[in-house]
């Protein structure tokens, strides 16, 4: 099992890292690239019709300055642009100019949602349980500027602040809340870690747990607890129910005490339900038979069936 926890751990990270937006950088486009081009095909001419290599070298080093200048911010980044190491501004969508040389893009923030996975490895809870939660982190920039300038790695600020505010979650939080209650965690942890990013410019909009793992010896534990639960519960419901047929047969007496003729007719329909199956044999008591005024019948009975049998042997007797 601790296996299988570290094999998801490593691969959770991996997928933080590749989800990793880029925010350094200097990135060729296609404007720089054709003023580059141009340069130094203009410079081959004018040195080829002045026979002096002069103009090409001279071009060749425009064209590689001014290549510098454009930047291209796809429709979801911000460039930061500094002047002199100070701040001026954010540029994009789209094309724009710096000065090359003195203005730099130091970093490009993306504007879109973000998804960050995050765990807690061995974490202990209220009532001392280790326990090993994994989560996803749903978030984007909504100031480039103070993602910029106001904290050194925003991306990997987010991700401490996650880890360490879910540690703080699980600390203050039993297991059984932590196990049944994690919409309500989920709620809280978005909010602690909104508090902690804000002043970035990040904002939170979701957390998920994704999974809650625990020790297999207590998984154990909690099983058998379960199963003994649905006993008592079973237990319980069988217990009520007597009481409840108990009570209905108090008052079917009180009714059948008053009214005998009810009382025959319910023996009868007894009796009638336990015989009406071909081969059946029922069993009842002679007082049950006494209080119906059914033994002088059964006794009739008897005598005639005993009667036809003394009949059927003395024929059969006779030559």
């Amino acid at each position: 099992m601790a296996d299988d926890i570290g094999m998801a751990l490593a691969t959770m990270r991996n997928s933080r890292n590749n989800n990793r937006p880029t925010t350094r950088g200097s990135r060729l486009n296609i404007v720089s690239v054709t003023l580059l081009l141009v340069s130094i095909v203009v410079g081959v001419v004018l040195s080829a019709v002045t026979v002096s290599p002069f103009p090409a070298i001279l071009l060749a080093i425009v064209g590689i300055i001014l290549a510098q200048a454009p930047r291209i911010a796809q429709e979801w980044e911000r460039g930061v642009v500094l002047r002199l190491g100070r701040f001026v501004g954010l540029r994009g969508p789209g094309l724009f100019w710096v000065t090359p040389f003195v203005e730099t893009v130091n970093s490009w923030i993306d504007q879109r949602v973000i998804t960050t996975g995050f765990a807690a490895e061995q974490s202990l809870t209220a009532d001392t349980v280790p326990v090993n939660v994994d989560a996803v982190l749903f978030w984007l920039v909504h100031d480039p500027q103070k993602a910029a300038l106001e904290v050194q790695d925003y991306f990997n600020a987010v991700t401490w602040a996650a880890q360490t505010a879910l540690r703080d979650i699980i600390g203050r939080t039993s297991l059984s809340d932590l196990l049944l209650g994690r919409e309500q965690i989920e709620g809280e942890l978005q909010k602690l870690i909104d508090e902690r990013s804000s002043p970035w410019g990040v904002t939170v909009q979701a957390v998920e747990m994704r999974d809650v793992l625990i020790p297999e010896s207590l998984q154990d534990a909690m099983s058998r607890q379960a199963q003994a639960t649905r006993e008592k519960q079973a237990r319980v419901i069988l217990g009520e129910a007597e009481v409840e047929i108990a009570a209905l047969f108090d008052k079917a007496a009180a009714t059948y005490g008053s009214n005998p003729t009810a009382l025959h007719l319910r023996a009868m329909n007894m009796l009638y339900e336990g015989l009406k199956e071909k081969g059946a044999l029922m069993i009842v008591p002679s007082s049950a038979l006494d209080t119906m005024g059914m033994g002088a019948l059964g006794g009739t009975a008897a005598l005639g069936q005993q009667f036809l049998t003394q009949q059927q042997q003395a024929a059969a007797a006779k030559p």
